[in-house]
């Protein structure tokens, strides 16, 4: 197995083990889990610097990367979503879609007819990730010793429940938008493909 589709096997393991630490009430293993998510953000990128680079490009890989990220994604979303941070009708919008369109087009790309990933749906990814890595920051943030006492005020504020909804409302609707429209796109694909 080439060091690309390894990173990206490990960035799955590493999901269910970011769980673990994040949904513990000590303030070491909230930061732990921050180290893990970060780790896993890393392999991301570089796997697909090393696949680029080295000429690593394998099925294997296109299939399993993307899909990678879909697992290390709904990872931080399930989390939140046990700690009441998150409501869990948006979680399962956002997962059931990207995983449905994620299989869809790696199933393409197997069967030589690859979909381009459009522009809003790179822009509703961008948005998953920044909604993320917000949450997950300021809620980490809380645990630091030394940044709560100075910065309480603002991270509450920032972590009101209804400044959460409203931002996971938007990138809800934007992740079932792309999924509808991707549907509709490559629906002639689609169905030669099934």
């Amino acid at each position: 197995m080439a060091l690309p589709d390894k990173l990206t096997v490990l960035r799955i393991l590493l999901s269910p083990v970011f769980i673990i630490f994040f949904l513990n009430d000590t303030p070491e293993m909230k930061i732990i889990s921050l180290a893990v998510f970060l780790i896993a953000a890393i392999t991301d990128w570089y796997d697909g610097w090393a696949a680029r680079h080295y000429g690593y490009f394998s099925r294997w890989g296109k299939f399993l990367d993307p899909l990678a990220d879909k697992v290390l994604t709904s990872a931080a979303l399930i989390a939140f979503t046990q700690i009441g941070l998150v409501e869990a009708w948006m979680v399962w919008i956002i997962i059931v879609r990207d995983f449905l369109i994620t299989l869809l087009r790696s199933y393409a790309e197997y069967k030589g007819k690859p979909v381009v990933t459009s522009f809003t749906a790179k822009t509703k990814t961008v948005g998953q990730y920044v909604a993320i890595y917000y949450i997950l920051l300021l809620n980490v943030g809380k645990f630091i010793p030394g940044i709560y006492e100075r910065f309480s005020l603002e991270i509450e504020s920032l972590l009101h429940p209804q400044v959460l909804f409203g931002m996971m409302l938007v990138v809800t609707a934007a992740t079932a938008w792309t999924g509808a429209v991707y549907i509709i796109e490559n629906r002639k694909t689609l169905k030669e493909i099934l």
